[in-house]
């Protein structure tokens, strides 16, 4: 460790412990730079270096998720396009296979734009993430200059894909049973209709709660960041004097 590394047992480095998530970060659970990565400074510099890192990996985890999440999905709307049986005898209506069709062609789209953009940017954040920058190139990383890219994936892959696959399972009961049972494809409307209702209401509520719990965290990490900064201005106007 070079000199200027900071210590566990400095106090800006538990600050910043604290900017990056909470608590939790201080006992070392979750993926974050050592001691060592953070330059001398003030404990202001060191903290922005930390929310440097946590910026870093939160997109790269968002994109992990926004990948797995759009592959699993347009491989199950791909496979219910190709499995679904049809022909000349069945009497379905032509409507109804044209919103089966734009629904499933929406949702694929959709979620293979996600998988791009996934597959794009995710490679180098995990280039740049495991040869451990230097706190000065951390700015260097593309996640945030592609930050709305990012966002774009994750609303696109979570929110939007999610919806449509939701609306794609009840098209796809319409076309299987439409010939069979009437009762079947009606019931399981009626069970999805709230469930899409559910879903929207607790989107809207999970998006609420996490920009209030940023705007908690944040005001947090500057008042406990104030405080170490007090505290280090205390114990430089009074030494500890041997005796």
């Amino acid at each position: 460790m070079s000199s200027s590394a900071v210590p566990l047992d400095d106090p800006s480095y538990h600050a910043a412990c604290y900017a990056m998530g909470g608590p939790a970060m201080m006992g070392g659970s979750v993926d974050m730079p050592p001691p060592s990565w953070y330059t001398a400074g003030s404990s202001d510099q060191r903290a922005m270096q930390a929310l440097s890192w946590r910026k870093l990996q939160l997109s790269r985890a968002k994109l992990k998720a926004a990948s797995r999440t759009s592959a699993l999905l347009s491989g199950f709307a791909m496979v219910a396009m190709v499995e679904v049986q049809l022909d000349s005898d069945n009497k379905i209506p032509d409507a109804l296979l044209v919103l089966f069709c734009v629904c499933t062609t929406v949702l694929i789209s959709v979620h293979l734009f996600a998988l791009m953009i996934s597959i794009c940017i995710l490679p180098n954040i995990e280039a740049f993430s495991n040869s451990m920058p230097a706190p000065k190139t951390i700015k260097e990383s593309p996640h945030e200059h592609l930050s709305w890219y990012i966002e774009i994936a994750w609303g696109f892959s979570t929110a939007l894909g999610i919806f449509l696959f939701l609306c794609e399972v009840a098209v796809l009961s319409w076309v299987k049973f439409w010939n069979f049972s009437f009762n079947a494809s009606l019931a399981s409307t009626i069970i999805l209709i709230p469930v899409l209702i559910i879903f929207i209401v607790f989107a809207v509520h999970f998006y609420r709660e996490l920009v209030a719990h940023k705007y908690e965290q944040s005001s947090l990490g500057l008042e406990e960041l104030q405080n170490i900064v007090t505290q280090l201005d205390q114990g430089g106007n009074n030494p500890i004097q041997t005796v």
